[in-house]
């Protein structure tokens, strides 16, 4: 059997000292090092074989925090691992004990397209992975044909109902086939548009009216808003696309990141897919001539087959299924917990498969360093990350476990 472990790690806004990256905001020194020593510990409290890093300005300073961590790593191994001079030194306890260190050849970068320079930095997003990789990896970001979604004009209104056109996601996705055991997983690593709104700078003006808050404009900052949640939206149906791909090649696939939404918010929804109904056969047929025309049992027995061959499922929902656990969090802002940062897993991971190819055996989150700031004594730390951490425990099964 092979245990291995999937983590997604929001470390917020990592780039090295003294580079403004947005406008009027850069780390000292001394800030980047204590910001480094944080991630470093994180990543050793992680141990994650494969982690999907986002809001990574540079490659280089994510270099410099992997290096720090693999220094700790063999100080550490070197105080509590024996030797093989020591008769005790195969034993289970430190095996568990052990720590093994990240090969720098297996990450993989992807910048964003719409980085600009000193104070206009836009982040992009990596994957570490103990297995390497079973093919480059593949960077997302620029569409090859613009995204245009239409609008069907509501009934009694003629014409044109408008649409909405993506040409650019404001963040890349990086799509990675890993090998593990015997097995080749499709890794993405997303960091979908986020909920601060967007607001258009009139031609020649120093910034955009909504930006005023001395003039504040709710309806205004309302349609920023939609316009992020349009995006966010738009995004998601981008990455659903090359996730259906990959199912519909076989491929098991994990998706992981920072979603900016929660599990049950439509974007999210978008990328995991339709929940099937308990019967189809109840429902009018999509040509139906009469209220009878209904699908048949078989018909419904295949839509579901269909819905479910391509569906996602949150690994924090597996986990409170299997442990009763009621409470994960990876984020807090002005006194709400909620979790942004998902890990989906294609059913080839699901429970309910007899034909599974892993299982997983647990779910944590690291968020012991997550504050909402709204308290004095408690205030914002740019130098943490305001997410938290998350990781699935997955163990591969052999064939004759998957043959059910």
């Amino acid at each position: 059997m092979t245990d291995f472990t999937i983590a997604s790690f929001n470390v917020k806004n990592l780039i090295g000292p003294d580079q403004e990256y947005y406008e009027f905001q850069s780390y000292t020194p001394e800030e980047y090092a204590w910001k480094r020593d944080w991630m470093a510990d994180q990543l050793m409290a992680l141990d994650a074989d494969i982690i999907g890093f986002q809001e990574i300005f540079e490659e280089d300073a994510l270099r410099d925090v992997i290096g720090e961590a693999n220094k700790r790593v063999a100080a550490l191994n070197a105080a509590t691992i024996p030797d093989k001079s020591k008769g005790y030194h195969r034993k289970a306890i430190f095996r568990k004990l052990a720590i093994r260190p990240w090969d720098m050849d297996h990450l993989a970068f992807a910048p964003n397209a719409a980085d600009e320079g000193p104070g206009q930095r836009r982040p992009g997003v990596a994957i570490l992975s103990r297995f390497g990789f079973a093919e480059p990896p593949q960077v997302i970001q620029d569409l090859p044909d613009p995204l245009t979604i239409p609008f069907t004009a509501l009934r009694g209104l003629e014409g044109e109902a408008g649409h909405y056109t993506l040409r650019r996601l404001s963040r890349p996705i990086l799509r990675a086939r890993i090998s593990i055991g015997d097995q080749v997983v499709t890794v993405f690593n997303c960091h979908l548009k986020s909920k601060l709104g967007e607001y258009i700078r009139p031609a020649g003006a120093e910034f955009a009216p909504e930006e005023d808050l001395t003039n504040y404009d709710p309806v205004g900052r309302a349609l920023g808003s939609a316009r992020a949640a349009m995006r966010r939206m738009a995004e998601a149906w981008v990455l659903r696309g090359f996730i259906v791909e990959e199912l519909r090649k076989g491929h098991p696939v994990a998706v992981l990141g920072d979603f900016n939404d929660g599990e049950d918010a439509v974007s999210s929804e978008i990328i995991s897919g339709e929940v099937p109904f308990k019967n189809y056969s109840w429902m009018l047929r999509h040509d139906a001539k009469s209220d009878r025309d209904r699908y048949s049992k078989e018909e419904s027995a295949r839509i579901t087959r269909d819905v479910e061959a391509v569906r996602l499922h949150s690994a924090e929902k597996l986990f409170v299924r299997k442990s009763l656990r009621d409470m994960v969090y990876t984020s807090a802002f002005a006194g709400v917990f909620e979790s942004i940062d998902q890990i989906y897993l294609s059913r080839h991971f699901h429970p309910d498969n007899a034909r599974r190819i892993a299982d997983m055996t647990y779910f944590s989150v690291l968020n012991d360093h997550i504050t909402d700031g709204s308290h004095p004594e408690a205030p914002y730390n740019k130098l943490a990350s305001d997410h938290g951490q998350i990781m699935a425990y997955l163990t591969l099964r052999d064939d004759d476990e998957q043959d059910g």
